[in-house]
C-alpha cells in the first residue's frame, strides 16, 4: 500500500493513491468547496481540507543570499528555505536536522553561517556545499553576524545568556564577550565597527565594542525588541515583536520613529542590496516586504496558521468550534467555513498571556493550553479567549484535561507521569502514576478515569483515584492525539505509521480508518517524541479532526 512518507509528502496525489490500494473513498477539497457538506459520496471516509497548508514551520531568521534570493529559517521546522523575493515561491535547501535556523548570515566566500537554538549548535556551509558543526554546546545559540572584517559573533539568548566571538574556520575556541547582558538577539554591526542590537528582557537597544566588551544603551522605552539590521544608508531599524514595530533609531540621539506598523511577533528582518526590507512573523509563516516610504507591507508569503499541535473540540447547537495550540499563536476554527480567528499570539503580551501552546482541551467554559517548552499549563476562557491563569513549574507538561469535578490532570513527558492538580490556584498537586512511557495525550473517559497514548506504543485507560492502570492496546508506533467516538471506539493518531486508526477499548482491536496521511514531523535530535503532538477531535456527528504536522494545515474524515 502506497502511503505519504517523510517531509515530500503530497496529499493529493498519495491519498488518490490509498484509495486505490485499500478501496476507500477519498476527497481532498477545502471547506468552500463543499460548504461543509459530505458530498456525493454516501458510505466510507471522506477526506477534507478544513485549513489548507503553509510553507514553513514558523519563519524566524531571514538574509539575502549573494544571488538575491531570501534564506528564511525555521526552528521547529528544522529547515532552511530558498525565498523568491519577488514572487514568494518557496522552496526547502537545507532540511533536518541541520537546517534548524533561528538566525542565519553570510560572509567572506558566500560562508552561511546559522544558529541551530535547540540543538546548541553553529552550523555553516561553505560555497564548495559541505556542512558541518562550527560550535556545538551553547544552549539558546541564538543571533549570528559577520563584522566587515569577516569577524563572526553569536549569542545566547532564553536558555543561555551571553555573547560569543567564534572562529569562521572553528578552529580556534570561542572567546566570551559578554555575560547576561539580557537576551541580546539579532544584531548587526554599524559603519564604526560596534555591535548594535536589542535586548529582549531590558527593552533596549544597545551598542558593543565587541573588543573592549563595553556595552552602553543607544534606545530603550521598546515593548519587546527582537531583532536590529543597518539598510545601505548606515540607518538603524529595529522590530518590536511585542507592538509590531519597524522602528528607525537615530544611534546618535537615540530618537525612535516608527515607519511601520505590522502585527505583532514579528521575529527578524534584511535588507537587500537595494535596500528592499524583508520582515519575518513567526505567528503567520509570513514573510513581509515593507516600504519604508510609506510604511506599507506586502505579503510575501503568510499561512493561516503557524504549526498546529494538540487541537480541543466544542460544539454549541451544531456550531463545531475547534481550539488550536499552534505552537506560536492560539486559534480558534470555524470547522464548518474554515475560518481562522487567532485569538492570541506569542510575545504580542507578557508570557502569562501564552507561552509556547503545544497541546490544547476545551470544556464549556475553558481551554487547557500546555507548553512542554515553558512547563505551563494554561487556563483560558473558552467564549472570550481570556488568559484566566497561567500554572507553572510543572515538568514538560504535553496534555491537560478537566474532569467533572473541576480537577485537572496533567501528563508530564518530563517526568513520565499522570498528576492531578486541584485547589484555588492549581497549588496542590499529586503524582497519581508514574513510570509511563513518554505520555503525549490525554482525554476525559468520565467519572475518574482518563485514556492516554504513550509514544512507547501504548492506549491505555487510568483510574487517577487509585493510580490503577489498564493497557487497552500495545505495538502502536508513535500514537499521540486521540478521541472517542459516540459508540466508545477510540480514534488515535499513529503517527509513526501515518494513519488514523480506530481502537475498541473493550477487547483492544485496531482498525484503520485511513492511511497516508501527512503526519509525523521527526523531532530535533536530542529532543522527545511528538514535541508537536497530532492532535484528534471528534464531534457529535462522528467527524474526526486532526492537524497536519507536515503541512501546518488541519483535515477531517467523515466516517458516517
Amino acid at each position: 500500500m502506497m502511503r505519504v512518507t517523510g517531509r515530500q509528502s503530497k496529499p493529493l496525489l498519495a491519498l488518490a493513491a490509498c484509495a486505490l490500494a485499500a478501496g476507500i473513498a477519498l476527497a481532498a477539497c477545502s471547506p468552500s468547496d463543499t460548504g461543509g457538506a459530505s458530498g456525493d459520496v454516501e458510505s466510507g471516509p471522506r477526506l477534507e481540507v478544513v485549513v489548507p497548508g503553509s510553507a514553513f514551520h514558523g519563519v524566524h531568521g531571514l538574509t539575502v543570499a549573494p544571488d538575491g534570493s531570501l534564506l528564511a529559517g525555521s526552528v521547529v521546522g528544522q529547515a532552511i528555505y530558498r525565498v523568491d523575493p519577488d514572487s514568494g515561491a518557496v522552496n526547502e535547501w537545507i532540511g533536518p536536522p541541520e537546517g534548524m535556523a533561528d538566525d542565519l548570515e553570510f560572509g567572506p566566500g558566500e560562508q552561511l553561517v546559522w544558529t541551530s537554538i535547540i540543538s546548541g549548535l553553529v552550523r555553516t556551509r561553505g560555497a564548495d556545499g559541505e556542512l558541518r558543526v562550527l560550535a556545538e554546546g551553547y544552549p539558546g545559540a541564538n543571533a549570528v553576524a559577520f563584522d566587515a572584517t569577516g569577524r563572526l559573533f553569536m549569542s545566547q539568548v532564553f536558555q543561555g545568556d551571553a555573547l560569543w566571538e567564534l572562529d569562521p574556520r572553528g578552529e580556534r575556541p570561542p572567546r566570551r564577550i559578554l555575560d547576561a547582558p539580557g537576551g541580546l538577539n539579532g544584531f548587526d554591526f554599524g559603519s564604526d565597527g560596534k555591535l548594535y542590537g536589542p535586548l529582549w528582557f531590558r527593552h533596549q537597544v544597545v551598542r558593543v565594542d565587541v573588543d573592549s566588551s563595553e556595552m552602553t544603551v543607544v534606545a530603550d522605552g521598546f515593548g519587546t525588541p527582537a531583532a536590529a539590521n543597518f539598510d545601505s544608508k548606515g540607518r538603524l531599524h529595529v522590530l518590536d515583536t511585542e507592538r509590531g514595530e519597524v522602528v528607525r533609531v537615530d544611534t546618535e540621539s537615540g530618537e525612535k520613529t516608527v515607519v511601520a506598523q505590522l502585527k505583532p511577533s514579528l521575529d527578524n528582518l534584511a535588507f537587500s542590496a537595494d535596500d528592499r526590507l524583508f520582515v519575518s512573523n513567526m505567528a503567520d509563516n509570513a514573510i513581509l516586504e515593507v516600504d519604508l516610504e510609506s510604511g506599507k507591507a506586502r505579503t510575501l508569503v503568510e499561512g493561516k496558521l503557524a504549526m498546529p499541535g494538540g487541537i480541543g473540540l466544542w460544539e454549541d447547537e451544531g456550531r463545531v468550534t475547534l481550539y488550536v495550540a499552534d505552537t506560536f499563536a492560539y486559534r480558534t476554527v470555524d470547522a464548518s467555513s474554515g475560518e481562522v480567528t487567532t485569538v492570541r499570539r506569542m510575545h504580542a503580551q507578557s508570557t502569562e498571556e501564552l507561552d509556547y501552546p503545544f497541546s490544547a482541551s476545551a470544556t464549556a467554559d475553558q481551554v487547557l493550553l500546555t507548553s512542554w517548552f515553558s512547563g505551563t499549563v494554561q487556563r483560558v476562557d473558552r467564549r472570550s479567549g481570556e488568559s484566566l491563569e497561567m500554572l507553572h513549574g510543572f515538568a514538560g507538561p504535553v496534555a491537560a484535561v478537566a474532569l467533572e469535578d473541576g480537577r485537572l490532570v496533567v501528563a508530564e513527558l518530563g517526568s513520565g507521569s499522570l498528576v492531578v492538580v486541584s485547589g484555588a490556584h492549581g497549588e496542590t498537586r499529586d503524582t497519581v502514576l508514574g513510570e509511563l512511557g513518554g505520555p503525549v495525550a490525554l482525554i476525559a473517559a468520565g467519572g475518574t478515569k482518563v485514556f492516554v497514548t504513550e509514544s512507547a506504543g501504548t492506549l491505555s485507560e487510568v483510574d487517577i483515584a487509585t493510580g490503577a492502570k489498564r493497557v487497552i492496546a500495545s505495538g502502536l508506533v508513535a500514537p499521540e492525539g486521540l478521541a472517542q467516538l459516540a459508540d466508545g471506539g477510540i480514534v488515535v493518531a499513529e503517527v509513526g505509521l501515518q494513519r488514523l486508526v480506530r481502537i475498541d477499548p473493550t477487547d483492544g482491536s485496531v482498525e484503520v480508518l485511513i492511511p497516508g496521511l501527512p503526519i509525523g514531523l521527526p523531532p530535533p535530535p536530542g529532543v522527545p517524541p511528538a514535541y508537536v503532538p497530532t492532535g484528534v477531535a471528534v464531534s457529535a456527528d462522528g467527524t474526526v479532526y486532526f492537524t497536519s504536522d507536515l503541512e501546518n494545515a488541519i483535515y477531517r474524515l467523515r466516517v458516517l
